[in-house]
């Protein structure tokens, strides 16, 4: 059998990240002394590197009640109010992709944050009343892909910001081996290693690489997974070197055959590929600008010879 619980479960356990987690310690051991809730999180930096599972253990450790959501869910302050009346004293309220959250929702949270009550407005006209709400204190965690889209006010309620930072071949390798056994799955030396080298430098993407080899591995009735086994898994999932997917290699063929090199704006890339700008800005354009394959201007992105000795090797490019 094979176990799905492949997330940490404690700080202790938690992979990477290391100053965050030692400085995260520090304040829950301060607020357990206190007894009073952890000050309010906010988790930066690119999809896949832990937020969601850092408000969960935070969560965990005060021994407190766990509310998740996502900002585009909450579209109305009325959905928002219900879920901050039911907090009790010392739970996590955790909104992913907050700087998504509609002006009235975030203005909604300021007094919530600071003060513990929210105000709400009962009827219309000349018989609307308002009613002061008070709130348990809380603790709220936000995360974001892009902390630049946060408005000002929202930010520096904020007790501090925490920004994740890419993973290290290192970390990953390790994440590898210890999820690998809890699948049941066995590596032979140095497999991790080159899994961990094609994971995009993100936890979520090596434990997605890891899951598909074990489906090959089933399906072919391997017992032992081989480098080459695990190189020629990487090959039918479309994985390149250093991790590069077939969007990565579309984007910088685009910008090479279409635009010289670039420079190109994201506006262009998206129309061109018909994929989202938020899709391209959050889930690749870090990647890419991280490894060396393109470079931001003024004027827009442009190609690294990194990148175009890649497409050389991958013969994308004939000359």
């Amino acid at each position: 059998m094979y176990s799905n619980d492949l997330r940490p479960n404690s700080l202790d356990d938690f992979i990477g990240q290391k100053e965050i987690i030692e400085r995260l310690k520090i304040m829950l051991q301060s607020a357990k002394i206190r007894s009073e809730p952890v000050d309010h999180i906010l988790f930066t930096g690119p999809p896949g590197l832990g937020k969601t599972t850092l408000a969960g253990l935070i969560s965990k450790e005060m021994g407190s009640n766990f509310y998740p959501t996502s900002a585009p869910t909450l579209t109305k302050t009325g959905d928002l109010a219900k879920i901050l009346t039911l907090l009790n004293k010392n739970d996590v309220f955790f909104i992913d992709e907050i700087h998504r959250l509609p002006r009235s929702c975030e203005e909604l949270l300021y007094s919530a944050m600071e003060d513990h009550y929210i105000d709400i407005i009962l009827g219309e006209g000349i018989t609307a009343k308002s009613i002061r709400i008070p709130l348990q204190p809380f603790t709220l965690i936000g995360a974001t892909t892009r902390s630049g889209y946060l408005s000002s006010p929202l930010k520096s309620r904020f007790g501090i910001e925490f920004k994740l930072s890419f993973y290290s071949i290192e970390d990953l390798s390790f994440i590898i081996k210890k999820n690998a056994e809890v699948m049941n799955l066995k590596l032979k030396d140095g497999v991790e290693i080159i899994i961990a080298e094609n994971s995009r430098m993100t936890p979520r993407e090596a434990i997605r690489i890891l899951k598909r080899i074990r489906d090959f591995a089933i399906t072919k009735n391997i017992q032992e997974i081989t480098k080459e086994f695990a190189k020629e898994c990487l090959k039918k999932l479309g994985i390149f070197l250093y991790g590069i997917n077939e969007l990565d290699k579309k984007i910088l063929t685009i910008m090479y055959e279409r635009f010289s090199g670039g420079p190109v704006g994201i506006k262009t890339l998206s129309s061109l590929l018909d994929e989202e700008e938020k899709t391209l800005s959050e889930n690749y354009e870090p990647f890419l600008l991280k490894m060396g394959l393109i470079e931001k201007t003024s004027k827009g992105r442009i190609l690294t010879q990194k990148a175009i000795e890649f497409l050389k090797y991958y013969e994308v490019l004939t000359s």
